[in-house]
């Protein structure tokens, strides 16, 4: 690369010398002690001389090279992951992949890795490990699950939607995976295991039942707090409401959700000001999605490519992360490779044994669930939203998420979809049947199980660790055993959980 600076310096204006320069990478690449990698994806080289700047694109650069999904030519394309070390002296547009906690924005992500060649990071790795210069960012935030780990680099939001039914299952079986871990430590100990096996059906418990009632609002409000661009609200009126309340209902481990009534901490005749989520100030373009993303349609053969190109349309706004997308040729390809062919990392979709379907709900939470999809139905079909092409596609989309959970309920109703004492059924439901059993049907159940649940959880969490140091200990012997020395990642990994635990 000197050669070539040196003959654009003795160029100086002269057209020919970007040819010269040109000219001399194709004999290097024929070389057999320098491979220069075809891609047009890559940053600029600004090559500056004593009267003029020379634009040398990065695939001429040896030190700009990096792994990224090959086009083929023809349409063809082949899959590479990408270089998951990010210079930092790149600008980069940057987007954040929102969604409410289910597995799918993973789904997403991997496209944009696929479509650029560069890795994506999540909310929480920015909070613990540090600020990086990841061009994607994960996020779960607003929801209980997640955080504003990225301070004030992100420019666009894309929003995640997906099937509300399938995302109480989903959101259940990452706990599981994880070991119901409640820190970043604990999570961190079991990411070998997104994925990989379907929790047992006796472990959707009694107190999980609890849990999805309220989820199922979580669900419509984060919705709500990024179509609104991160207008403040209450997560159960979904009313408006002040920046003391907000804060609150941000810390749902500490607030018992009685102390968090709207009308006991805000009023019911309180007038309140809109008010927005201040972190939204640091994004760009502001927490309001330029593009709404299904990842069910992305899994979709005849629709799927079709959001891959949305994706990739999302990217290319700014050149800033534009100019690193596969040519359009390749678009489809890129899809069929990661959807057809499995390719890049594991997905919710990997995940074998039982399917979502093998998992009930009762006619009480299937209402619910019913219930709010009408409400953002209603909200975002209406004006001034109707005019955005980001609510139709949301209103398209839960439209027929309703129609398929209203299929289950009719199904429940007239006995067709058989419920047992293991399934989710809600607090009611559930409450009914314990009546029924002890042969008391209208005594009270006035006792508080928060306890018992509060125990149950940290032994399933110890279990999970036991499991998981264990699995790391034998694997470490296999290693050991086949190559007659220690293996150190393995070791390492072990000691940690051995330190954890």
């Amino acid at each position: 690369m000197e050669s070539i600076t040196r003959i654009l310096q003795a160029k100086k204006k002269s057209k020919a010398a970007l040819l010269v320069a040109i000219a001399l990478v194709v004999m290097l690449q024929l070389s057999s002690h320098i491979t220069v990698k075809d891609s047009q994806y890559l940053r600029v080289e600004v090559v500056k001389t004593e009267e003029t700047e020379l634009h040398l694109p990065a695939t001429l650069d040896l030190r700009s090279q990096r792994a990224l999904s090959l086009n083929l030519g023809g349409g063809n394309c082949k899959w590479q992951p990408p270089v998951y070390t990010v210079p930092e002296d790149i600008d980069f547009y940057k987007t954040v992949i929102a969604g409410f906690p289910s597995g799918d924005k993973r789904m997403i992500f991997v496209q944009m890795e696929a479509l650029t060649g560069w890795p994506a990071k999540d909310e929480w790795d920015f909070e613990h490990l540090g600020m990086s210069n990841h061009p994607f960012i994960k996020a779960n935030y607003p929801h209980h699950e997640g955080v504003w780990g990225w301070g004030d680099v992100a420019d666009q939001v894309v929003m995640m939607v997906r099937n509300i039914r399938r995302s109480m299952v989903e959101y259940h079986d990452i706990l599981w995976d994880i070991g119901y871990a409640k820190t970043w430590e604990d999570a961190s100990l079991f990411l070998d295991n997104l994925y990989s096996e379907r929790p047992p059906l006796t472990d959707f418990l009694a107190w999980r039942d609890e849990r999805v009632m309220d989820e199922v609002h979580w669900y419509g409000w984060f919705i709500d707090y990024y179509m609104e661009g991160g207008l403040l609200r209450d997560i159960f009126t979904h009313k408006t409401t002040t920046k003391e309340h907000w804060d609150m209902l941000m810390m749902p481990t500490v607030y018992t959700r009685a102390e968090l009534d709207y009308d006991l901490v805000v009023g019911a005749d309180t007038v309140v000001t809109d008010a927005y989520d201040p972190n939204c100030a640091t994004v760009t373009e502001g927490c309001e999605p330029v593009a709404v993303i299904s990842a069910e349609n992305l899994r979709d053969y005849t629709r799927g490519p079709a959001e891959t190109s949305l994706i990739a349309n999302v990217l290319k706004r700014d050149s800033r992360i534009g100019d690193y997308v596969i040519e359009q040729e390749t678009w489809d390809c890129i899809w069929s490779e990661l959807i057809e062919n499995g390719k890049g990392l594991k997905t919710v979709y990997d995940r074998p044994g039982f399917v979502e379907s093998d998992y009930n709900f009762s006619a009480e939470m299937l209402e619910e669930m019913i219930h709010e999809l009408d409400r953002l139905i209603t909200k975002y079909s209406s004006s001034p939203w109707n005019t955005k092409t980001t609510a139709n596609k949301l209103v398209s989309l839960i439209t027929e998420h309703r129609a398929l959970v209203q299929e289950e309920l009719s199904q429940v109703l007239d006995g067709s979809r058989i419920l047992t004492d293991k399934d989710f059924l809600g607090p009611k439901e559930r409450e009914m049947r314990r009546k029924l059993a002890s042969g008391s049907p209208n005594q009270d159940s006035e006792k508080d199980y928060s306890q018992y649940f509060f125990d149950m959880d940290r032994k399933l969490l110890e279990i999970r660790r036991k499991e998981m140091r264990k699995s790391l200990y034998h694997k470490r012997k296999e290693v050991e055993e086949a190559t007659n020395k220690p293996d150190a990642d393995v070791h390492r990994r072990t000691n940690r959980i051995s330190r954890t635990v």
